[in-house]
């Protein structure tokens, strides 16, 4: 996944700061991609350079709000139907998961533990984000896909947990 669409999307859909812009990553998106400040203001400032954001308010201490532009706008819509996404990724608790047959069974609770709360807690936040969403809201069927798949992880958990 590319940064700088990921930064475009979240800014067609919503001017925003720099800050904003990695909260709203983190509330919407950390399960795909995490971006700190450190990342989001140099690709940013790129966007703005290229002509697909632009500034749109100032605030208080020199905080700026970007949009994405047309030229933004269409970069994204080409990212998305013309580019093939890379698939490959890091998952460090998918990592885990596959060695976790590694670990001796006596030891095996703790990790298995440790990710059914982590799970367990996404799935309620992620309940909370439907529940404040209209059946209208264009990103419902993506919340509804991550309740599945974390669903689904916390029934794969809990089965090895009762193997181990």
């Amino acid at each position: 996944m590319s940064l700088r669409h990921s930064v475009l999307g979240l800014l067609v859909i919503q001017p925003s700061t720099g800050y904003e812009l990695a909260q709203r990553f983190d509330r919407t998106l950390r399960n795909a991609w995490h971006a700190s400040h450190s990342q989001i203001y140099p690709e940013l400032a790129k966007l703005q350079e290229e002509g697909m954001v632009e500034v749109v308010g100032e605030g208080a201490r020199r905080s700026r709000t970007y949009a994405a532009t047309e030229r933004g706008r269409q970069e994204l819509v080409r990212w998305m139907t013309e580019e093939e996404p890379v698939r490959t990724q890091r998952n460090e608790t998918a990592v885990r998961w596959f060695l976790l047959a590694l670990v001796p069974p006596q030891a095996r609770r703790a990790p298995l533990e440790r990710e059914i709360a982590y799970t367990s807690a996404e799935l309620a936040d992620l309940e909370d984000i439907e529940a404040g969403m209209s059946a209208e809201q264009p990103f419902r069927p993506t919340v509804e896909l991550a309740l599945r798949m974390n669903a689904v992880m916390l029934d794969w958990l809990k089965e090895q947990l009762n193997r181990s």
